[in-house]
């Protein structure tokens, strides 16, 4: 598979709910810029995160942020990075929640999933129960609709 791009708020997450472990399940390498490693590692991180990106995993590749022009006044340096990272690779998956962020990457061509649609993909190749994913994702600041929460169950029946 192409390279993976990852910006902040995905990893922040999967981090919060214990399944950073699906990324390399999923996907050989995930690339990020400097600039969201900075993000991670920022004092307002969550103590888990910012313990995490000390030491990263092999699978997580840490390349300096290429220079990204005027993507849009309204992405942050993380997001940014990312999509410049992205275009840069030529990378098959961009991993980004911010909205502002997932227009302008698609603007430019490039494929983006969430975390919701990480935790769809790692569900439905049987690596996590999603309902308990789900319920640990809405315990933290992730804001999502609800009605997105229930399509994607809708999709993974309970189980008896």
């Amino acid at each position: 598979m192409r390279a993976v791009v990852a910006d902040t708020g995905p990893l922040n997450y999967l981090l919060l709910i214990d399944h950073i472990d699906v990324l390399p399940r999923l996907f050989d390498s995930v690339y990020i810029p400097e600039a969201v490693r900075d993000e991670l590692a920022d004092a307002g991180a969550p103590t888990i995160v910012r313990n995490w990106i000390i030491a990263p995993p092999s699978w997580l590749i840490v390349t300096p942020t290429p220079a990204f022009g005027a993507l849009s006044s309204k992405l942050d340096a993380g997001e940014q990075g990312a999509i410049a990272l992205a275009l840069e690779l030529k990378a098959a998956l961009l991993l980004m929640d911010d909205r502002a962020g997932v227009m302008a990457a698609l603007a430019q061509g490039l494929e983006v999933v969430g975390t919701l649609g990480l935790l769809d993909r790692a569900a439905s190749a049987g690596l996590i129960d999603l309902r308990v994913a789900l319920s640990r994702l809405t315990a933290t600041n992730f804001r999502v609709r609800p009605h997105l929460i229930e399509a994607l169950l809708a999709n993974f029946p309970a189980k008896r």
